[in-house]
């Protein structure tokens, strides 16, 4: 039995209705026949079993009516046990087909590694900015929180390469490595970064010492929790508003606005035009709040005289219909 079985809610049901019963029982024969609670607990056994057994003691008429509802209960609680589990099994089977399917036809989706409490916010803030999102998790009670939700998901350990491709990995926009453990994150980078050179990879990391070896091993940026966390807190304090504006453009998923980053591909109409001649703002509603260029960690103020290039990454402002527009001037497909 998988631990995921056990862990799943009819299983627990299951368990709960046979500890009634016994419970019932046992109390019953206490009452009606006053019984020992062994002997009570025995003849209740052999009533919800259905074995044949002989009686323990003689019973009483009274005695008997119970012994024949007994052993009704244990009758109906077989066929609706057989019915219940394998129903359960089916709509397991049924789902991860389903999300197999759907998988399939994703592109430019984003693979989150791991669904605990980090996973879950990455989940959540994906999902806000309109972005198909696939988790990768092997944890039985992670596993029962997802299959509450309609999140897609690949049950299996992410380091494996056969269960990266399963959930689309060469297909994929990036992936997020966010299992709680620093080794475990070191190996889905290794085998993301060897599946699919060209994959935009973050990664987790819980001790600073490791961040060189997780860039070393493929991952594009890498995130200390603890260092971002300090940050955030005293952007708080020093720029509220400042860091409200981004939270809601960034995070809130009713206000339809989203700042972004749009690479422009080699061939593009934009190539080769200055920001002036482009006339973004006119052209798509979109605001150009800076551009990164030559993968640099650094936003240039871009002006009427900055000429664009292949591979520029322009960071912009605005509505998802205004965006589509722009990284169709781009070079890239909506």
């Amino acid at each position: 039995m998988s631990r995921l079985f056990i862990f799943h809610p009819r299983f627990i049901t299951l368990l709960l209705i046979i500890l009634f019963l016994l419970g019932f029982g046992t109390v019953g024969y206490m009452l009606i026949e006053e019984w020992e609670p062994l002997d009570a607990l025995y003849m209740t056994v052999i009533g919800l079993s259905t074995v044949g057994f002989g009686e323990v003691y003689p019973l009483s008429p009274a005695g008997q009516i119970f012994t024949m509802v007994l052993i009704a209960l244990g009758l109906g609680f077989i066929v609706y046990g057989l019915d219940y589990l394998v129903s359960a099994r089916m709509d397991r089977l049924f789902r991860k087909r389903r999300d197999m399917n759907k998988i399939a036809q994703l592109r430019n989706h984003v693979i989150v590694c791991g669904y605990g409490r980090v996973g879950q916010s990455v989940v959540e803030s994906v999902q806000a900015g309109e972005r198909k999102v696939v988790v990768i998790e092997n944890d039985a009670a992670n596993v029962a929180r997802l299959e509450k939700t309609s999140v897609l998901f690949v049950e299996g350990d992410a380091t494996r390469d056969e269960v990266l491709l399963q959930a689309g990995l060469q297909r994929a926009r990036g992936l997020i490595a966010c299992a709680g453990t620093d080794s475990v994150n070191l190996f889905i980078v290794l085998s993301a970064r060897a599946l699919n050179p060209d994959l935009y990879i973050v990664a987790r990391s819980i001790d600073a010492n490791n961040e060189p070896k997780m860039q070393l091993a493929g991952a594009d940026r890498v995130v200390s929790l603890y260092d971002i966390g300090g940050r955030r807190m005293a952007n708080i304090m020093l720029r509220p508003y400042a860091t409200e504006f981004f939270d809601v453009v960034t995070l809130d998923n009713g206000v339809k606005l989203w700042v972004e980053e749009i690479a422009i591909r080699e061939g593009a109409p934009l190539v080769g035009q200055t920001v002036g001649e482009a006339d973004i703002r006119r052209k798509t509603g979109v605001m150009l709040v800076g551009l990164m260029r030559g993968g640099k960690n650094e936003v240039l103020l871009a002006d009427a005289n900055t000429r664009l290039q292949a591979g520029d990454q322009l960071i912009v402002l605005g509505t998802r219909d205004q965006l589509d527009q722009l990284a169709g001037l781009a070079g890239q497909q909506t």
